[in-house]
């Protein structure tokens, strides 16, 4: 049976031919992008805890990226599961996000002992993420030895075929090249968003290429210093703007349209560094407001004060943990917890007589923005 004839892309090696013009509109935009970023990483030196901003935000980037995938997993799902609490959704699904978290965490922990952004990361990073669950028989860690498509059911009606595997390691060498500068200096957020782009053209993985094409960003602005913590939440952006960013793809595949795609990625960067600092700011007045309202119960507030800290790290919460975390009685967790109940602070969401669950519902109607998902009601 003779094989059905197919195209393959291998794009050319970056940076693009003809140059780049950044100037006018784009080079606003830049200048845009470049403040919001300035702003969202000086706030992680305003936080009074950062690593419980980063725990949140990391979790949120997981939930949001998967999501692009096809995942259900909300950020709620994901801190039931992180409690040993079942989830409203496969376990599959919110495997994949806590897969995400521990891939991120790790490539962050790499760049920060100095190891180079290359392709030797890339591999480890996606062994990471495909280590459990769906997607752990697609050679996590390794660069794929057949060839993939995306769309349709074989390259020969697909919407668009990546370079043919013998290919791969090639593109990737000249990608990590690229990173660091050869053959000339690129601004990080210009570098950001063409590296981005030709990973997911490459598409090197037989799984999970859009997600370490999405963590690629993030680890390239902490490698080279645009942000000190991982606080952009970019996948955000692409989710609200799906067919868009499809569209750009494709333009630079078919017409070499770089400047219409690095239009739309600088104004993500904008927007939702913008956001990310609105919403810390929003959060650290939540619990200002609270705290203060907390303080005014009298003799119980000393206690009741712990238990609402306690919250700001786990806001999905049963007693039993809290009582553990923090070292004290039962009696006194409950008590804290119907303190805050009577305040309106937190709300019991199990209707069990065992095993309670406590959610901080304020603090997380902001933690979730943009990750809760509609689901049909169980009858």
């Amino acid at each position: 049976m003779t094989e059905e004839p197919f195209q393959a892309f291998v794009p050319d090696a970056l940076p693009p031919e003809p140059p780049l013009v950044i100037d006018g509109e784009l080079h606003d935009l830049l200048e845009q992008a470049n403040r919001a970023l300035g702003r969202l990483d000086g706030i992680s030196l305003l936080l009074p805890d950062i690593s419980l901003f980063l725990y949140f935000y990391v979790r949120k980037e997981a939930v949001l990226s998967s999501q692009i995938e096809g995942t259900q997993s909300s950020l709620s799902d994901l801190l039931l599961f992180e409690t040993d609490e079942v989830p409203g959704v496969p376990l599959d699904d919110v495997q994949e996000v806590s897969n995400y978290v521990a891939a991120l965490t790790y490539g962050l922990e790499r760049v920060r002992s100095d190891f180079p952004l290359s392709a030797r990361l890339l591999r480890e990073v996606h062994g990471v993420l495909l280590s459990k669950g769906r997607g752990s028989d697609k050679d996590p860690g390794e660069f794929r030895r057949s060839q993939n498509w995306i769309g349709g059911t074989r390259p020969g009606n697909a919407a668009f075929v990546p370079p043919p595997q013998e290919e791969v390691p090639n593109c990737i060498a000249e990608l990590e090249k690229f990173l660091h500068d050869i053959p000339a200096r690129t601004p990080t957020l210009v570098k950001a968003a063409l590296a981005h782009v030709q990973f997911e053209t490459i598409h090197p993985f037989l799984d999970g290429n859009g997600r370490v094409g999405r963590l690629l960003i993030t680890l390239l602005l902490c490698y080279e210093g645009a942000l000190r913590e991982p606080l952009l939440y970019l996948s955000y952006y692409f989710k609200q703007h799906r067919p868009t960013y499809y569209d750009l793809l494709d333009g630079i595949r078919r017409d070499g349209d770089w400047e219409a795609w690095l239009r739309f990625f600088l104004e993500g960067v904008r927007d939702v560094g913008d956001q990310a600092a609105a919403a810390a700011q929003k959060v650290l007045r939540l619990f200002d407001e609270d705290r203060r309202r907390i303080e005014g119960i009298g003799r119980a507030a000393a206690s009741t004060l712990r238990v609402h800290h306690h919250l700001q790290r786990r806001p999905l919460l049963s007693i039993s943990s809290a009582a553990h975390d923090l070292g004290v009685t039962t009696p006194t967790v409950i008590g804290a917890l119907n303190h805050l109940q009577a305040l309106g602070i937190v709300r019991e969401v199990t209707g069990r007589q065992r095993g309670r669950l406590f959610s901080y519902d304020a603090y997380l109607a902001v933690l979730n923005e943009g990750t809760e998902l509609s689901r049909p009601s169980r009858k």
